[in-house]
């Protein structure tokens, strides 16, 4: 059952428990996904990235929807992560996204700001949460250069989400996107410090790498979502190659295979953040549909959106 991911993350921060959210890319990895969250009974947060087309977010749009249907017992969200245009983000409400990440988290301040707050307004109007990011989280092949650079200001907190009324927020606490290049250093004492000051839930990505006794002291610390991604993506391929190199594989079994080894990664993580078992505090929600408008525009459009 797709819900906000507000309703998600709300639920965690106030039981206290941390939800993983897994990159999906196809029907296989998305149906993957849904069976980990029966499996251990955990909910999820299925993230889609930003090609910056909308062909390719309405695309895993509908095929995260249509896997979700055979999986009415497990509570999903659905983000476009990492939005790095007002257009994508639109693309994102119009195919029918739980929640969107508005990421202008390169711009500075002010700037950061105005273009979250603008996706907050039309998200909101729609029942659609927003994820923003204060400070950046960069890429692990430049660990040494842009660790310290991109860590969280906690003087700025309070007033980016207040001002920009986001339901969620990124922090940069010492973590990086992709493989790392060196160890990984977390900033414990600024986690902290930054849930003692904002009230919405705390989000960390780069959760591929990070290690499990990072992730787990990060979750002990205030971070109700930890994205995942790399780390499904080697899971998938090493699944998929060692199948490809057994002798009479059938080649659609590579599908499977490579959905068995995303499941196998997943699992790990879900017990690393505990998160098994909590799909029960979303019981009512599974009976009761949240209400949410999609803004669905197909053929002639009956306003024109300023992008």
């Amino acid at each position: 059952m797709l819900l906000s991911m507000k309703t998600l993350l709300d639920m965690a921060k106030r039981e206290n428990f941390c939800i993983p959210a897994p990159t999906v890319w196809s029907l296989e990895t998305a149906e993957a996904a849904y069976e980990v969250g029966r499996k251990c009974k955990t909910p999820l947060i299925l993230m889609v990235w930003d090609d910056n087309t909308a062909e390719w977010i309405e695309k895993i749009g509908a095929v995260v929807q249509l896997a979700d249907k055979k999986y009415p017992d497990v509570p999903c969200a659905l983000i476009l992560d990492h939005g790095q245009s007002f257009r994508s983000c639109i693309a994102a409400l119009r195919a029918g996204y739980t929640t969107v990440m508005a990421d202008y988290s390169m711009m500075p301040f002010e700037k950061n700001i105005a273009n979250v707050r603008r996706v907050v307004d039309a998200a909101h109007a729609l029942n659609v949460a927003v994820e923003a990011e204060l400070g950046h989280v960069g890429e692990g092949s430049e660990y040494d250069k842009t660790r310290d650079s991109g860590l969280t200001d906690p003087s700025q907190a309070v007033e980016f989400v207040n001002r920009t009324g986001c339901d969620m927020l990124a922090v940069s606490v010492g973590t990086s996107h992709g493989t790392y290049k060196g160890e990984p250093r977390l900033e414990f004492e600024l986690l902290e410090k930054l849930n003692g000051l904002v009230e919405v839930p705390l989000v960390l990505h780069g959760g591929s790498g990070t290690g499990d006794d990072n992730l787990r002291r990060a979750a002990e610390l205030g971070i109700h979502k930890v994205n995942l991604c790399t780390d499904l993506f080697r899971g998938y391929e090493k699944a998929v190659r060692k199948a490809a190199e057994t002798p009479g594989q059938r080649f659609m079994a590579m599908y499977s295979a490579g959905a068995e080894g995303y499941m196998e990664v997943l699992e790990h993580y879900v017990a690393v953040l505990g998160s098994e078992n909590c799909s029960r505090h979303f019981a009512n929600y599974l009976h009761e549909p949240e209400e949410r408008t999609v803004c669905r525009m197909e053929g002639k459009e009956p306003f024109t959106l300023t992008l």
